[in-house]
């Protein structure tokens, strides 16, 4: 096990180096200037001019590179151009919001996704998989932020029973956290749970089709004890596989849900990074966002070999 760890991580670090080399050349291809934004089109050239060299941008791509790595690991991620605030400060103060937002709404998919696709896949062809199929098809058909609309009007605006908008820290106020998160919650874990559903069906179907499930039944074995002990193991790789690519999904649909809910989080600093075209800001972001996705798809592979031991000795 130890050797299988070893060879993906190993394999993970020249894509990492990629994605920082990726992140680094997206921003030029972003337009505007960033001492044209800041300072005005009327401003003196050689104003401009001296602005540019306080960047660096009168420097050769590759000795701006160097420097912009060297400072992603000496933990000096830049500077807002906007706001002057330091990027890593202000994505650390945000991250929590982020987590806790992905983290629920990856939880409650789960929650809703794994039973709803063993239920189907067990009675095939029958009004609850007709249900099923119809849930799955309404996940991936309504828009995410049409969703947030419509409950932010039925549970804030008619009943009054959620806050339509806002955070409060869950140290500050727990109660009140729950309330500020429900709802992006339940819109970004319903819209996720719709094709991790339609996956865990697909899966579930092919194992049950197989000899050894016949055989655990023939035992006298109870269906819940076969369709969880025995047939949920072998069909949740594939479904997994769909979990580790849902993560980069997942930070997509964050940043539509932070800015809809007014959650300080990092998706919602991404946008206001792109819409003022804050080029450190962008670089911050997509670099962590980058991280984190090699992260998760760094423990999908380590899961793998948990559930399948034939691969980690491959």
């Amino acid at each position: 096990m130890k050797r299988f760890l070893v060879r993906r991580l190993l394999f993970y670090l020249p894509v990492m180096l990629l994605v920082t080399i990726i992140v680094f050349s997206l921003v030029f291809l972003l337009p505007g200037d960033p001492a044209v934004m800041l300072l005005g089109e009327e401003a003196d050239p050689k104003l401009l001019e001296l602005y540019r060299k306080e960047l660096g941008l009168d420097r050769p791509i590759p000795v701006q590179y160097a420097a912009w790595l060297g400072g992603v690991f000496t933990g000096d991620w830049g500077r807002s151009l906007r706001t002057q605030e330091k990027i890593l400060v202000e994505l650390r103060n945000r991250l929590p919001v982020t987590l806790q937002l992905g983290l629920l709404g990856f939880a409650l998919s789960l929650l809703i996704a794994i039973p709803i696709g063993m239920f189907t896949a067990s009675r095939p062809n029958t009004v609850g998989d007709t249900a099923g199929t119809l849930f799955a098809i309404g996940g991936v058909a309504i828009p995410d932020f049409w969703a947030a609309v419509m409950l932010i009007y039925l549970f804030a605006v008619i009943l009054g029973w959620l806050p339509a908008g806002g955070y409060v820290g869950f140290f500050d106020d727990p109660v009140q956290n729950m309330k500020t998160m429900a709802l992006p919650v339940f819109v970004l874990g319903f819209e996720q749970s719709a094709g991790v559903m339609r996956q865990t069906r697909s899966s579930m179907l092919d194992v049950l089709r197989q000899d050894y499930i016949r055989t655990a039944h023939a035992k006298g074995l109870g269906e819940s004890v076969v369709l969880v002990r025995h047939a949920l193991k072998n069909a949740f790789i594939p479904v997994l596989t769909i979990l580790g690519l849902r993560v980069a999904i997942m930070l997509g649909r964050t940043a539509i849900i932070e800015t809809i809910f007014g959650l300080p989080g990092v998706g919602r600093f991404a946008v206001t990074g792109v819409t003022q075209l804050d080029l450190p800001v962008v670089q911050g972001v997509l670099l962590l966002s980058g991280t984190v996705v090699i992260l998760a798809n760094l423990a999908t592979d380590i899961l793998y070999g948990f559930l399948d031991p034939r691969i980690r000795y491959t």
